[in-house]
């Protein structure tokens, strides 16, 4: 097992690093892509201060809080996005059947799939919610404490791990469906965005599925309502704040599986 995740590891690095070559072999181009991205990415922002120049609170909080979430939900997602973001194109290998010539080489599919096509212009989504990170801690009033701070850096790492699982959890969905890359979409890119608004925007029964069904609350919600001292609609244990790391190893596991059975579902093109 060891030996075969060191092979993965190996081969992801060796695709990546090929297309990070081949990427800035056109230097201005990347530079366009990339403040392209993080341009694109930044109206998501520009709406939410929009908002904020009509009302002072959006569900009872403030633009400093909501940066919060904001934050943390961009980069844990510009994370995994940059990292695996191209799984969602497992669907178009299934059906032109270009996914058996991954088959037959002596490396895992899953790191072949998740290095292929590398888009280091990725790293304008990362910035711009870096950014929109540091506002939010220079802002905002809290009284920081050693674990509050910690804090931080487990959303961004645990929701990191979160959406990895995801994104491989609903490339293995299309190894059954085939062209569902926009359902796979709306969990990723749509969860990244339910979680840039506080939980209290949204009915009980959509919270509740965010945190029991398909745990994306893990990622900001529950830990960023505790370093803001706010109560979970749900009136969780106050240690599950510390849980998203735990949550994220969990759901990569439930991910691992996932994909290990959609392969070995596969009976190449037509299947």
């Amino acid at each position: 097992m060891s030996s075969r995740l060191r092979d993965g590891l190996r081969a992801y690095r060796m695709i990546a690093a090929m297309w990070i070559r081949s990427t800035m072999a056109y230097r201005a181009s990347f530079a366009m892509t990339t403040f392209g991205n993080f341009a694109a990415t930044s109206f998501d922002f520009v709406a939410i201060l929009l908002m904020f120049s009509q009302v002072d609170e959006l569900g009872g909080y403030g633009l400093s809080e909501i940066a919060l979430l904001y934050g943390t939900s961009a980069v844990a997602f510009g994370l995994a996005d940059l990292m695996i973001g191209s799984m969602d194109r497992l669907g178009r290998r299934v059906r032109d059947g270009t996914l058996d010539t991954l088959l037959v080489r002596p490396v895992p599919v899953l790191a072949q799939v998740a290095a292929d096509k590398f888009a280091l212009r990725r790293l304008g989504r990362i910035t711009q919610g870096l950014f929109v990170l540091v506002y939010a801690l220079v802002t905002l009033d809290i009284a920081w404490t050693p674990l509050k701070v910690l804090m931080i850096p487990l959303m961004v790492c645990g929701g990191g791990l979160i959406f990895a699982a995801v994104f491989v959890g609903g490339a293995a969905f299309q190894f059954v469906a085939q062209d569902a890359s926009e359902v796979q979409n709306a969990f990723t890119y749509g969860g990244a965005t339910l979680l840039q608004y506080p939980p209290a925007l949204f009915a009980k029964d959509l919270v509740r599925g965010v945190t029991f069904v398909l745990p994306l609350a893990f990622v900001n919600w529950v830990p960023g309502l505790y370093v803001l001292g706010r109560p979970y609609p749900l009136d969780l244990p106050t240690w599950l704040a510390f849980a998203p790391p735990l949550v994220g190893v969990a759901c990569c596991a439930l991910a691992g599986w996932a994909w290990r059975a959609g392969l070995r579902s596969y009976r190449s093109t037509g299947s």
